[in-house]
């Protein structure tokens, strides 16, 4: 004889359910406005930049600020970019060049240094990682003396070599890229040990591969900070013909803030513009890099 069985489901666990589904979509309502209002005072201040590059100097500090743009004086962008006293392209390209050499020494260093403290074992191994990771805590300022001195013993004062030496590697990329080493599985390795393959081959041929988005994020970390770099051109560099782009902003800025405001911000919107593409297009590398110093290790 069949016999047919009723749902388990009672009236009590029902309406628990449906608090539960309340309550998920109450929370991910409120994460996504909170997440909305993030942006909004993220994206305001770059707002009111581009609207005010596009203004009169006589229009750049109204008060309320407008967010949006009222006038499309374009011309504040070609005075910028036409300027007979700023050579503005010789001034861009130096600073791409420094960044991209910079950026590419710290992907080749870190990238060797994260894999020998990652996957070598030798003697004071991590004795010698405390003390990179130590030199994360002290400040910036703090070694520009010692720098001077040693990039003047060099005879490399008034030279991009002397922007670019100092930052051919780094701490926190040689920990970001240990921690990602660390975490790819150790199965790898012996195969390629088997295989009779040394360190420097499991490191080019079978790790490096697998480092897309660690090194992703370190070159546009790299990057965005010897592209912003100011206080070592304006340190080391003495010629005209070998500033770069932030020495570029702070002459239009004029002395004591006397330039105009207008064409100051639209050096700036211009400086940011690729940095802002080049976020958009690696934003997902970015997160997943910034992850990995949260993996095990």
């Amino acid at each position: 004889m069949a016999t047919t069985t009723g749902s388990t489901e009672t009236p009590a666990t029902l309406h628990k359910a449906y608090r539960k589904s309340v309550w998920l979509h109450l929370g991910e309502a409120l994460l996504w406005l909170l997440l909305i209002c993030i942006a909004i005072i993220e994206i305001a201040p770059i707002s009111w930049m581009f609207s005010t590059s596009l203004r009169d100097p006589k229009n750049s500090f109204d008060l309320p600020p407008d967010f949006w743009p009222t006038a499309l004086h374009w011309q504040n962008y070609l005075t910028v970019i036409n300027s007979p006293d700023i050579e503005f392209m010789l001034f861009f390209w130096n600073s791409l060049k420094i960044a991209l050499i910079v950026t590419g020494a710290q992907l080749l260093t870190c990238s060797m240094a994260g894999y020998a403290f990652g996957r070598l074992r030798f003697f004071g191994r991590d004795i010698l990682f405390g003390l990179f990771l130590a030199s994360l805590m002290v400040p910036a300022t703090v070694t520009l003396i010692p720098s001077f001195i040693i990039i003047r013993s060099l005879d490399l004062m008034n030279t991009h070599w002397a922007l670019i030496l100092p930052s051919v590697t780094s701490a926190f990329g040689v920990f970001l890229l240990r921690q990602h080493f660390k975490s790819l599985p150790e199965e790898l390795l012996d195969a390629a040990k088997i295989d009779g393959a040394g360190y420097f081959r499991i490191y080019w041929q079978i790790l490096l591969p697998l480092t897309g988005p660690a090194l992703s994020a370190l070159g546009i970390f790299t990057f965005l900070a010897s592209w912003n770099n100011f206080v070592g051109p304006l340190l080391f560099l003495r010629d005209w013909d070998k500033f770069t782009f932030p020495i570029a902003i702070a002459t239009i800025r004029g002395y004591m803030g006397s330039g105009n405001q207008s064409e100051v911000l639209a050096g700036i919107m211009i400086s940011i513009f690729p940095l802002l593409v080049f976020f958009l297009l690696a934003q997902r590398w970015i997160v997943q890099g910034a992850a990995i110093t949260g993996m095990k290790g």
